[in-house]
């Protein structure tokens, strides 16, 4: 097993060991079961003017998850990545370990490396969880079967679950960019919270300028423009445009942080 398995299997261990962040895990989870047994309590169904796939939940159990993942990619999820990728360095520096991993300077751009692939694979971990548990709670109260998509056509539950794993897929390339910007911010400081608040910051602040019209022109070029495409993979045809926007922007993003992390990280003084 090479250095770089073994620390980022180290890295991993790390993340997912800490307590915070198994509750942070059952918190995003939270969402999907409670929004499936609020729909299915309610007196009266969600109408055709409610957002995203809540309308369609007591249709198909695969909706659950669909639905939760819109409810979330806005402000939870970015918040949870937000909070891993700000402590991967910062974290570090903060308790004083980060002298010790950087024994070579060759070391720096793999350590680099790890904390990113690190942050990634926690952003697959928790797109997994909501989905995974709202596909579960919303397939034992709702069922599954033939799924209807947005533009009428039904398909069989084979399909249906591909296209919940393409969606899913899709929210963790576009959450990775984010990774990446709150990689960038952890190498700024010293302070975990610090750089976790910066990529929040970050997000709200796309999310709000995304919605006024008189910055139209500027909608394509922010980071959380295309997070909602994944909808589009509910059509027939899918409407592949937005999809490939939405990843471009997101690797785009995801290599200018990541670039300018390692451009900051490779001359930071850590030894003081």
């Amino acid at each position: 097993m090479s250095a770089g398995s073994r620390l980022l299997r180290s890295e991993l261990r790390l993340v997912l060991g800490r307590r915070r962040n198994q509750v942070g895990l059952l918190a995003l989870a939270a969402v999907p079961v409670v929004l499936a047994i609020a729909v299915k309590v309610s007196v009266s169904e969600p109408g055709p003017e409610a957002p995203d796939f809540i309308s369609s939940i007591t249709e198909n159990g695969l909706f659950v998850p669909l639905a939760a993942l819109g409810l979330e990619l806005p402000f939870i999820l970015p918040l949870a990545v937000g909070i891993i990728a700000g402590d991967s360095i910062a974290g570090e520096a903060n308790i004083g370990t980060l002298r010790y991993l950087l024994t070579v300077p060759v070391a720096r751009a793999r350590l680099l490396a790890v904390k990113y692939a690190a942050t990634v694979l926690f952003t697959v971990v928790a797109v997994v969880v909501v989905a995974g548990v709202g596909a579960v709670i919303g397939i034992a109260l709702f069922g599954s079967g033939r799924l209807t998509l947005l533009s009428g056509t039904q398909i069989g539950t084979g399909p249906a679950v591909l296209r919940v794993l393409l969606a899913m897929a899709y929210v963790v390339v576009c959450l990775s960019s984010l990774a990446a910007i709150g990689l960038f911010f952890s190498t700024l400081t010293e302070q975990p919270i610090g750089a976790g608040i910066a990529v929040i910051a970050v997000n709200v602040l796309s999310l709000i300028l995304d919605q006024l019209p008189q910055l139209d022109w500027l909608g394509p070029y922010l980071p959380n423009h295309y997070w909602a495409s994944y909808i589009e993979i509910f059509r027939d045809p899918i409407n592949g445009e937005p999809l490939r926007s939405g990843v471009l922007v997101a690797l785009a993003y995801a290599l200018v942080a990541w670039l300018a992390a390692w451009a900051r990280f490779a001359g930071k003084d850590v030894t003081s």
